[in-house]
């Protein structure tokens, strides 16, 4: 048996790092088609003031197209350098914000518990009567308060 099989923990030899990133082709079909849609461009020409460029989508596509196929290893490094592109531009003004402090780890106090006023208004919430519904708490209730007229 090769050393590669026995162990799962190594790469196999056409994978790529940050492979997790490359979607189905179904994915960039729909941005693709999205993109170009009617609907989409009077939204693009509204939000941006001109129509969006979509050649990149088109490529993605095209790239995952042969990344399905035949798992061409260029095909798959262009479309990760394009998701990874894509992402930091998305969270670019999370990056950028100066405003607030980004905290390490959460508070000290983050499972104290709530105010009583807050946990008076949760007893009688839906979520809190079918949670204990579930745990078994109190007898199911069957709503027929939805009504369809």
């Amino acid at each position: 048996m090769p050393e590669n099989e026995s162990n799962n923990t190594q790469p196999k030899e056409d994978s790529l790092p940050d492979e997790w990133m490359i979607r189905p082709s179904v994915v960039y079909d729909d941005e693709y088609s999205d993109c170009r849609s009617i609907k989409s461009r009077f939204q693009q020409y509204f939000v941006d003031g001109h129509s969006t460029d979509c050649t990149q989508w088109k490529r993605d596509l095209d790239n995952s197209y042969k990344w399905e196929a035949n798992r061409d290893i260029k095909a798959g490094k262009e479309i990760i350098v394009s998701e990874k592109i894509r992402r930091f531009e998305r969270m670019k003004a999370h990056y950028d914000n100066d405003v607030w402090e980004k905290r390490k780890n959460p508070p000290e106090d983050w499972s104290k518990p709530l105010p009583e006023y807050m946990q008076k208004e949760y007893e009688a919430t839906y979520l809190n009567i079918k949670s204990k519904e579930i745990k078994g708490e109190i007898e199911p209730t069957f709503d027929t308060s939805c009504t369809i007229m």
